[in-house]
């Protein structure tokens, strides 16, 4: 069966990484979590006092520090998922907390870091036989893929889905805190000049507002199998 490249891009806590790595491992192929590669992007800024006391970037100090930022992904055999490594340590669980998603998005919108991802993310699907979700995956890593997919789910349900994640974690969270983070990121995200998230006009709408985690794969493996000619 031939090997594909499928993009999964959509809005923040729409589920996008959880569809994409079931979708993975089901098929066989690899999943990269480009927004975690964003996410250690930040947590390395932040470690390294980049940010200033607005909230504001050290651009021009992060930017030479770049080539410093080695980002992997290794497999968990307790979860059967893949972690994010940043220079070698696993930072799976601090990339996620509020702290870091609430710097994520002016990170993201930086267009020398851009540039050195979208970079890494285009060698990962040289073989294809990939999944990979993010915010312009469709539009911008791979406008060739040959299935894309755009998620989209209210604020409320995505601030939701966020808050009861961090509380299942025993990790912090403010539900107000989440939504208004949730409707900033989404604010950036589309409005920034370099690569801004849209949907690429050949890309599957799936709003799951009101889906199950089963229905919603169901749903994404009857595509996948429509974009490989099973059907």
């Amino acid at each position: 069966m031939k090997k594909i490249v499928i993009a999964i891009d959509g809005y923040s806590s729409c589920g996008k990484s959880t569809m994409a790595k079931d979708l993975a491992r089901k098929i066989g192929y690899v999943y990269v979590d480009t927004g975690a590669m964003y996410r250690a992007v930040t947590l390395f800024a932040m470690r390294h006092n980049l940010f200033n006391a607005d909230g504001s970037i050290k651009a021009a100090e992060l930017e030479p520090l770049m080539g410093q930022v080695r980002i992997g992904f290794c497999l968990n055999a307790t979860s059967g998922r893949p972690d994010t490594y940043l220079n070698g340590e696993c930072v799976e669980r601090t990339i996620r907390t509020i702290e870091v998603s609430s710097h994520v998005s002016p990170i993201a919108a930086l267009p020398f870091v851009r540039k050195a991802l979208v970079a890494q993310q285009q060698l990962m699907g040289q073989e294809k036989g990939i999944v990979m979700d993010g915010r312009d995956i469709g539009t911008t890593v791979f406008p060739r893929a040959e299935l894309k997919i755009f998620v989209t789910a209210s604020a409320e349900v995505r601030a939701r889905r966020r808050y009861d994640e961090l509380r299942a974690k025993g990790m912090p969270a403010d539900y107000d805190e989440i939504k208004h983070n949730v409707e900033e990121r989404d604010y950036i995200d589309t409005h920034r000049q370099v690569s801004p998230l849209k949907k690429a006009d050949d890309a599957l709408l799936l709003d799951n507002s009101n889906m199950t985690i089963e229905q919603q794969n169901q749903w994404l493996m009857e595509q996948y199998e429509r974009a490989v000619g099973k059907e």
